[in-house]
């Protein structure tokens, strides 16, 4: 990381003991977003409340998030989930939409949300109605076009701050 520790506080503290608690250590992205502590807590509950209530399925997500890590040559976000990828699909397919392939053996509209994620991260401008009509023919309806997208924004932009600051795949053990 490019930044020195953050100052302990509660907030720290209890981020910490909470990744000590699900990983065995404390992640550089912990570390890096207790920074600001509140804003670590208000992404993932934007991020959860974004897909509690989506017709999207846990393959759909993680083919979203994986397609998003790899356009945004984000290797953090790519290794750690490409293998729960692999557990959805199969270690081939997680390969595939991590190196930027077609994955052959995606649904429709798997494939289809895995394009969607490149094109909005490479150039969010250029998506045209022709694009979300390709969408709506693989089963999509309109929230879920829209939750797709968002989630697509939020990942890249939690992945700009990331790799902005210099958090690195390393974990640090504290």
């Amino acid at each position: 990381m490019f930044l020195e520790e953050p100052p302990a506080s509660e907030a720290t503290e209890a981020a910490y003991a909470a990744d000590r608690d699900s990983d065995g250590y404390v992640g550089n992205v912990t570390r890096l977003w207790c920074w600001q502590p509140d804003l670590l807590t208000s992404f993932a509950a934007l991020r959860a409340n974004l897909m509690k209530n989506s017709a999207l399925t846990d393959r759909e997500w993680a083919v979203l998030v994986t397609s998003t890590a790899a356009e945004c040559n984000d290797s953090y976000c790519s290794l750690a989930w490409g293998p729960r990828l692999a557990e959805l699909t199969d270690d081939e397919t997680a390969a595939q939409i991590l190196s930027g392939e077609p994955a052959l053996r995606l649904s429709d509209r798997e494939a289809a949300l895995a394009s969607w994620a490149r094109q909005v991260v490479r150039d969010p401008n250029a998506t045209t109605s022709d694009d979300v009509v390709r969408l709506r023919e693989v089963g999509l309806g309109d929230r879920e076009v829209f939750e797709a997208t968002a989630f697509i924004a939020f990942r890249s932009a939690f992945s700009t701050v990331n790799d902005a600051l210099g958090r690195v795949s390393r974990h640090a053990a504290r």
